[in-house]
C-alpha cells in the first residue's frame, strides 16, 4: 500500500466554487489539493453563457437566491462581492461586457475565466490532480482520509465542492449529497431549476407550430414571483430566459400566468387604432404588437376571434385584454437535470455555518457552491455563489 500523502486542505471538484477556494486557501499559506474525476478544470464554466460565461452580475442581492433560509446567503455574498470577481477579472485583463440587466459576459471566451483561476491556483501553489475518482472518506481523530483511484490522502480541512445534478453530461452526480448523508447532514430534495417548460399532450398540439417565436413578456408563478424577460416557443414546450426564471418558483400541478402584452394596454391601445382603422382587423391590428404566426394560432383556434376592430364590443375587448394580459398555460412539467441550469435543494443550509460554510456538527467537513441548498437567478447570479461561497470556506479552511 502506497504512503499517505497529507495535505492541510483537500477540496473534492474543480469547478467554480472548488477553484475559488483553492486559490483563497493557497494564498492564506494552505497545502491544498483540489481533486476532480473529470479530464479538464472547470468543464460547466467552459460551456456557460453559450461559451462566453456570464461571470456575474451587477445586481447581485440576497433576494435574488432561492434558499430555505433566505438569510444564509447574506454574509458570503457580503464578504466576496461582484465588484471583488470584477477586479480579479480586470486584474488579469479579460475583456467583458454588459448583456441586459447587469449580466457580464467575456468579450472573447469562457476559456479566460477558466484560465484565470487556473493561473490564480498556480501562484497560490495549489496541487490539482484531475481523472480521480474518490473511493472512500473516513472521519478520523484529526481531519479525514481519503481513498482515491490514485492513492490515499489525509487532510484537516475537507471541502465539497461537486456541484448539483444538472448538467450530467458534464459528468453531475449526487456525490455530494451522499458525502453529506453520510456524515449526518440534512439533504433537502432536490429539482431540477433555471429549466425549460413542456406541455400537456393537448397544448402541445395547439402550440407547437409556433416553434421558433420570441417575444417579451411578464410570466408569473402562483406564488406571485414575476419576471420581464423573453419568451420562446418550442417544439416541446416553452424556454426563454422569463421561463427559465419562473421554472425554479413553479410547482407541479400549478399554472403559470404569462403577460403577451407588457409593454401595451390593450383596451386604450385598441381605442386608438380603432378610430385610425376602424376596418382593420384584430388580427392584422395585433400583428403590429406580436408576431404574426402567433397572432395568426391564436385565431385560428379560436381564442381570438376573427372580427374587424369596429365589430368588436367593449365587454369583447376588455375579454381579448383579460387574455392577452393574463394568458395562462398549465406545464406539463420540465425538461428535468438534462438541459437544467442549476439545481434547486441540496445540503440543508441549517446545517452550515453561514459565514464559513462549515458544517456545524462536523468541524472540518465544509460545502460551497451549487451542492448547497441556495439557487440563483438566471444572469450569473450562481457563479458569484460559487466565488462567495468559495471564497467564505478558503479563508476558513
Amino acid at each position: 500500500m502506497s504512503a499517505v500523502q497529507k495535505f492541510d486542505v483537500i477540496i473534492i471538484g474543480a469547478g467554480a466554487a472548488g477553484l475559488m477556494c483553492a486559490l483563497t486557501a493557497g494564498y492564506r499559506g494552505r497545502n491544498v489539493l483540489l481533486l476532480d474525476n473529470a479530464k479538464q478544470l472547470g468543464r460547466k464554466i467552459l460551456i456557460s453563457g453559450g461559451g462566453r460565461c456570464n461571470f456575474t452580475n451587477q445586481n447581485i442581492e440576497p433576494a435574488a437566491y432561492l434558499c430555505r433560509n433566505s438569510h444564509f446567503v447574506k454574509s458570503a455574498l457580503a464578504r466576496f462581492t461582484q465588484w471583488d470577481f470584477i477586479d480579479m477579472v480586470d486584474r488579469h485583463g479579460i475583456e467583458y461586457h454588459e448583456k441586459t440587466l447587469g449580466q457580464l459576459f467575456c468579450n472573447e471566451s469562457a476559456k479566460d475565466i477558466v484560465s484565470m483561476l487556473t493561473t490564480e491556483c498556480e501562484w497560490a501553489g495549489v496541487t490539482a490532480q484531475l481523472r480521480t475518482e474518490i473511493l472512500e472518506i473516513t472521519k478520523q481523530e484529526s481531519g479525514f482520509t481519503l481513498e482515491t483511484s490514485a492513492g490515499v490522502y489525509a487532510c484537516d480541512s475537507l471541502v465539497i465542492a461537486t456541484g448539483g445534478l444538472s448538467m450530467p453530461r458534464l459528468g453531475a452526480t449526487p456525490f455530494g449529497y451522499k458525502v453529506a448523508e453520510q456524515f449526518g447532514l440534512k439533504v433537502l430534495p432536490t429539482t431540477a431549476g433555471l429549466v425549460p417548460f413542456t406541455l400537456q399532450p393537448d397544448d402541445k398540439a395547439r402550440y407547437e407550430v409556433l416553434s421558433g417565436i420570441a417575444l417579451p413578456v411578464v410570466v408569473t408563478a402562483e406564488c406571485g414571483k414575476q419576471f420581464k424577460e423573453a419568451m420562446l416557443f418550442t417544439h416541446r414546450g416553452l424556454s426563454g430566459p422569463a421561463i427559465l426564471q419562473i421554472s425554479s418558483y413553479w410547482k407541479p400541478g400549478e399554472k403559470v400566468s404569462v403577460d403577451l402584452l407588457p409593454e401595451t394596454n390593450f383596451v386604450d391601445w385598441c381605442k386608438t387604432i380603432t378610430q385610425e382603422s376602424p376596418k382593420l382587423s384584430l388580427k392584422n391590428a395585433l400583428s403590429r404588437l406580436l408576431p404574426k404566426r402567433l397572432v395568426e394560432r391564436l385565431v385560428q383556434l379560436g381564442d381570438l376571434p376573427e372580427k374587424s376592430l369596429n365589430q368588436l364590443g367593449k365587454g369583447e375587448i376588455q375579454q381579448i385584454a383579460d387574455y392577452l394580459h393574463g394568458w395562462q398555460i398549465a406545464p406539463n412539467g420540465t425538461e428535468g437535470y438534462r438541459t437544467a441550469e442549476v439545481t434547486l435543494g441540496g445540503v440543508d443550509t441549517d446545517e452550515l455555518s453561514s459565514k464559513t460554510m462549515e458544517a456545524k456538527r462536523q468541524p472540518g467537513l465544509f460545502f460551497i457552491g451549487e451542492v448547497v441548498d441556495v439557487s440563483g437567478w438566471l444572469g450569473g447570479y450562481n457563479f458569484q455563489w460559487a466565488w462567495s461561497s468559495g471564497y467564505a470556506a478558503g479563508e476558513a479552511v
